[in-house]
Parts: structure tokens; sequence; C-alpha cells
């Protein structure tokens, strides 16, 4: 995994160049951008955690806040923020709690935004060696439930739609699918088709999440050949269980 940190500040000050050789101490590629839309798009890529360095110009820079906000989830990363405790409210009218990760109070302590970063990266290099499962469910609750129970061992993302799934894979690996087979609009058999059809994403296992346990129903689960199904009434023990088999039996590379 590489280490390429985005630096977001107004402008490339003395403290941002300190910043930026800190950063190379702990063998991290630090890349300074400004808050502009097109400059983010150029500088962000592939970057594995952001900076964003925030002053009294930060209330103007609410389109590269959004963009900020809509990369980290998009491709599942964190942002550390400094600044005073004033910008950093600010900072949260636009970019969630839950996709910072740190909080760096000026005055500036060097070490203390260094550590931050440091452990945020060797986290995410620890959960890069981790097997990708991938939760597609509309029932949000029942995918976040699913989520907790298996974050803890796995790497997993999750997506509300069938739509949302297709975009998330032709950008991310997944090592298994967990699919609602029951949902409206995009079913679970249609997204299991659209996943099949493409070279890139034909070979991801996929298991079905089902809440109808009558033969007829599972014989129409089956009857698409995914690698299993699971029951929704599952529980935490049962579900490791099938996951953590598939995993043994079929050691991907």
């Amino acid at each position: 995994m590489s280490r390429k940190v985005l630096v977001v500040s107004e402008a490339e000050t003395f403290s941002i160049r300190g910043i930026e050789m800190k950063l190379g101490s702990i063998g991290a590629d630090a890349v300074y951008s400004a808050p502009q839309i097109r400059e983010l798009e150029k500088k962000s890529e592939e970057c594995n955690l952001i900076i964003l360095h925030t002053d009294e110009g930060t209330a103007g820079e609410a389109d590269a806040l959004v963009y900020i906000k809509d990369y980290c989830l998009e491709h599942d990363i964190q942002l550390i923020v400094t600044g005073t405790r004033a910008e950093y409210e600010l900072v949260e009218q636009f970019i969630p709690a839950s996709l910072i990760c740190a909080f760096c109070e000026r005055p500036l302590e060097m070490d203390k935004l260094i550590s931050a970063a440091d452990e945020y990266l060797a986290q995410e290099e620890r959960q890069e060696r981790r097997r990708n499962i991938l939760i597609v469910d509309d029932d949000i609750s029942y995918m976040k439930l699913i989520y907790d129970w298996l974050k803890d061992k796995y790497r997993v993302a999750m997506a509300g739609s069938g739509m949302q799934a297709i975009t998330y894979l032709a950008r991310n690996h997944a090592d298994l699918i967990l699919l609602d087979y029951e949902m409206p609009i995009t079913s679970g058999p249609q997204v299991l088709e659209m996943i099949r059809s493409e070279a890139a994403t034909s070979d991801i296992p996929v298991m079905f999440l089902t809440g109808k346990s009558d033969r007829e129903s599972i014989m129409r689960v089956l009857s698409l050949k995914p690698v299993d199904y699971l029951l929704k009434t599952i529980d935490r023990k049962g579900l490791h269980e099938k996951v953590d088999n598939f995993f043994m039996t079929h050691r991907q590379g």
C-alpha cells in the first residue's frame, strides 16, 4: 500500500511545507493542493489520507469541502483537520465527524499531527491485508448490523442499492459480495447479472441474503448459482461460520 497524503490548504506556507517534510519522515508521499475543485481532482488520485488545514477563509470553501467529503466516502478514506475549534465546527457542517479521524488544534503540535497520520496509515495497511467484503442491501439498518458483525475481521463496504454496488465495484476490489435477493428497482438477480457480465467483476463470488426460507424461494435463489446463501435470521456466530469457512475453502490470491 502506498502512503500518499494530500495536504489541503489555502497556501503552501512555511508551516505547510514543514508538515510535508515531516510526513516524509514516516515514509509518506505528501502532495499539496489548494482548496479548488480542479486542483483537488488532479492531486487527490489514489491518496490514502487527507490533511485539511483550515483558516479564516474556510467559510468560502464550501465546494471544496463537499468534494473532499464525497471523495472520502467514495474511496473509503478519512481526513485529519487542523485549525481552531471554530474552524473545525465549520468543517463539520459539510463533512461528517465519522470521516474525520483526528483534529489537531492550533497552535499546532507537529508531533501529534504526524503521529495521528502515521497511526491512521498503519491501520489502513493492516486493513489492506484483510479480505474485502461488499454488502448490498436496501435495508440500511440490517446492512449496518452485518457490517458491525464483520468489521473486526474483514474490510467491509456497504452499498444501499444495486447501482451503488456497480459504481463501487468499478473503482474497488471485493473478495466476496453479500447481496440482498429482494431489492426494489434493481433486484439481487439483476445485480448479479450485471456483475457477471463485466470481465473485471465476473469472478467475484456472491452470497445471496434472503428473508425467505421456504423451499421454493431457496431453490429460486440457488438456481442462479451463487456460492452460497444466507438467511437474514442468521446470528453473528452463524454469519462468521459461513464467511470464515468460505475463505478457508476458497483461498483466493
